[in-house]
């Protein structure tokens, strides 16, 4: 059986331990023996002897389909990996001068980069004599970090670093879809009597007259 140069797993003949731990193809234990045995009673089933456990004294081996086992293991991890999402961070740079128009379309571009379930880093570049101010800066990240705070937590929060303050945003967990509202059940009201029914009479009422 051709196996791919990176696979280090021991199989059939490359086995070559004095003795062995065996488990069939239906998990059944059959026993210790030599590797040579084993790979005899794999042979019988047109299977392979698979190393499982080389650590273990004596090590284990395992008969089955090794070319099945590998395809099915292989087909498992591709799907672990198109399943995983890779986080990016994008990055929004921002001035002490921006005026209103520009800082709501960076942040809507920020909160669309959230939604994705991606990281933002918020920067901005200080010139010239703005590095005396660097108060300003601060207060430019938190209208950013109040204007995105329903989709985004501020991971990192404002830091100068240099000539640059710099302020990481990450995506809030999706919340759970609302569950509608259990209505409330009326509550029963007593039947109302008949038109033609007749009101009950005490005894005294219904006795004729003496």
């Amino acid at each position: 059986m051709n196996i791919s140069n990176r696979d280090t797993t021991q199989i059939n003949e490359a086995i070559r331990d004095r003795e062995v731990r065996v488990i069939s193809a239906d998990g059944e234990q059959l026993g210790i023996m030599s590797a040579k045995e084993a790979l005899q009673i794999a042979q019988e089933k047109d299977l392979d002897l698979v190393k499982v456990a080389p650590q273990a004294k004596p090590p284990v081996c395992k008969i089955m389909d090794y070319g099945k086992y590998r395809f099915e293991q292989t087909k498992r991890e591709k799907e672990a990996r198109k399943n995983q999402r890779v986080i990016d961070i994008k990055e929004v740079r921002l001035s002490l001068k921006i005026d209103k128009h520009d800082f709501e379309t960076k942040a809507n571009q920020a909160i669309k980069f959230l939604k994705a379930g991606d990281k933002v880093k918020v920067s901005i570049r200080f010139r010239g004599r703005e590095m005396a101010h660097p108060e300003n800066g601060r207060v430019i990240m938190d209208r950013f970090a109040e204007y995105c705070s329903e989709y985004s937590s501020v991971e990192k929060p404002a830091k100068l670093e240099g000539r640059q303050m710099l302020m990481f945003l990450a995506a809030k967990s999706s919340k759970p879809a609302n569950q509608p509202k259990k209505k409330k059940q009326p509550k029963p009201q007593a039947e109302a009597p008949a038109a033609d029914a007749k009101p009950e009479t005490t005894d005294e009422a219904a006795a004729p007259n003496e």
